[in-house]
């Protein structure tokens, strides 16, 4: 292919192997791969393609996704940016999308920001609970305290703090609609286990789906703390009385009606 990326073969930095591309799974006997830091094989195409992936899906902390020796456990390993660029021989253009990307993810995962709906210009929420927001510009422009609503971004109706909804018509979180309406599945490999396709994460409140493979545990691409799909307790919690692949002591837990907030 042209313009494909290949390692140096004369790179002394760099462990080749011999075995097969763990996130592609090819072994073309022509093309050297090389070890990331934790043991797992690549080229600069698989892991180039691997990191934009994730990228795209609104995560900036590259995951190993090789699976662990025998198991169906994804190894999970972080790898730092810094060795991605190395080993993925990113060129200029691609580390600056990755970067830039990598920037405004970081910031949406640890700032709260929207547009108000009077003034337009960017506002944090800093009470993460609240959804009566006051925007310090149409208030210093209006001569009056001026509040939109969060949620559904109108002027704020009703009496606040709320963390539900304002009394405007139609004020509904669109999150949680999903997580009501969404069909269930079964997890296979977990003595068929019936449960909502869709979870809030229990720390973050980012949606996730479980791929019905493997273990019942999944781990959040937001804030990389691992939970049940079943029970929706912390992995550790639920192991103390299940295992991976067994029924939850304290059964599915139902569709959630409210999503958690992240306090990071």
């Amino acid at each position: 292919m042209t313009g494909e990326k290949r390692y140096d073969p004369n790179d002394s930095t760099l462990k080749f192997v011999s075995r097969k591309d763990d996130i592609t799974l090819d072994d073309d006997p022509d093309i050297l791969r090389a070890e990331m830091p934790c043991g797992h094989a690549v080229t600069p195409e698989s892991l180039t393609a691997w990191c934009r992936s994730l990228l795209d899906q609104g995560q900036y902390k590259f995951l190993c996704p090789a699976l662990k020796d025998g198991t169906v456990q994804k190894c999970g390993a972080v790898w730092p940016y810094v060795e991605v660029r190395r080993m993925a021989l990113l060129t200029p253009e691609e580390q600056g999308h990755f970067e830039e990307t990598m920037a405004v993810l970081a910031a949406v995962e640890y700032c709260e920001y929207n547009s108000c709906p009077g003034c337009k210009s960017f506002v944090e929420r800093e009470d993460l609970t609240n959804l009566c927001v006051l925007c310090t510009i149409c208030t210093a422009e209006t001569g009056k305290s001026y509040e939109f609503c969060w949620q559904c971004f109108k002027e704020w109706k009703g009496p606040g703090p709320r963390s539900d909804r304002c009394e405007n018509s139609g004020c509904t979180n669109p999150h949680i609609e999903k997580l009501t309406k969404c069909r269930d599945v079964i997890l296979n490999e977990t003595q068929g286990i019936k449960c909502p396709s869709l979870r809030a994460c229990p720390t973050c409140g980012n949606l996730l789906e479980h791929d019905t493979t493997g273990c019942k545990n999944i781990i959040c691409n937001r804030c990389q703390v691992e939970f049940c799909f079943s029970c929706l307790k912390l992995t550790p919690v639920c192991l103390k009385t299940s295992g991976h692949f067994g029924v939850c002591e304290d059964g599915v837990a139902p569709r959630q009606t409210v999503i958690p907030c992240w306090r990071n």
